[in-house]
């Protein structure tokens, strides 16, 4: 079997996780606010040509599009462009909605003034590909912002906890939650871009009662999740195991307080 083959059955089986649970409403209620502050920290500007990779429903396109950058938003997930254009119809929001893999983008080198991804790009399973890809489709001189969840912060720690209950990733598949790691930004970037700057921040969520809740609530929602409780089957006592850990998670995240903090990592830079 080629590489191209099992590329294909891997981008396949992302496509399929994406379009589990309901995506939209945690992009609607928990991490809206990071796409607007993506945006910010890139300066788009007005008529600037924008591009959000792995745009998900596309909080940080419709942000950079209501700033007045001729936007396009792309993902691996039919499902999710669907809502995102039905969002941005409601909103009044005019972009261009493109279906593509991160890691091989149907755009043309330099295509782009600023290319953005907020939680997006960290989950394309080969991340030096996606970032090559973010480097070729910007314009030299243009700006290239990821914003990424870091790998001690609260959803790395969600996916450290999980670990142990999924199927080890294929080989050459990296962990998602690296790319909130400053050196692992700086190495896959390289020398190709200059100005990086990075800085860490928390996403402030009061949605949470208790672990108990935040576990149910990505039961239902959250593809990872739903998919590393699909694997373990009929198998109850590693299913009640998984439950305690993910609640222990959340309850240890909240400490008592009503407020989580879910640690996250801006990278923006300059492409040479």
């Amino acid at each position: 079997m080629s590489a191209i083959v099992t590329d294909r059955e891997l981008e396949a089986k992302h496509r399929a996780l994406w379009a589990l649970g309901d995506y939209r409403t945690i992009a609607d209620e928990i991490v809206a606010p990071l796409g607007a502050e993506l945006v910010a920290a890139a300066g788009v500007g007005e008529g600037d040509r924008v591009l959000d990779v792995a745009a998900g429903t596309g909080n940080a396109a419709m942000a950079a599009a209501e700033r007045g950058a001729v936007v396009t938003a792309s993902d691996l997930c039919p499902r999710l462009l669907e809502e995102g254009r039905a969002i941005a119809a409601r909103r009044g929001v005019v972009m261009d909605w493109r279906e593509a893999n991160a890691e091989a983008m149907p755009f043309a080198d330099g295509a782009f003034d600023t290319v953005l991804s907020c939680i997006g790009v960290m989950f394309a399973p080969h991340h030096q590909r996606a970032a090559d890809e973010l480097v070729r489709v910007c314009r030299p001189g243009g700006t290239i912002g990821v914003l990424s969840w870091t790998p001690d912060g609260f959803i790395g720690r969600l996916f450290a906890t999980m670990k142990p209950y999924v199927a080890p990733a294929p080989a050459g598949v990296s962990p998602p939650p690296l790319w909130g790691s400053e050196d692992h930004v700086r190495g896959l970037l390289g020398d190709r871009v200059t100005d990086l700057v990075v800085n860490r921040a928390a996403l402030p969520v009061d949605r949470f009662a208790d672990g108990e809740q935040f576990r149910d609530y990505f039961k239902a929602n959250y593809g990872p999740t739903i998919v590393a409780y699909r694997g373990l089957g009929d198998d109850h006592e590693r299913v009640r195991a998984l439950d305690a850990d993910i609640a222990r998670l959340g309850d240890d995240a909240l400490a008592g307080a009503s407020t989580m903090e879910w640690e996250y990592l801006v990278a923006v830079a300059r492409r040479r």
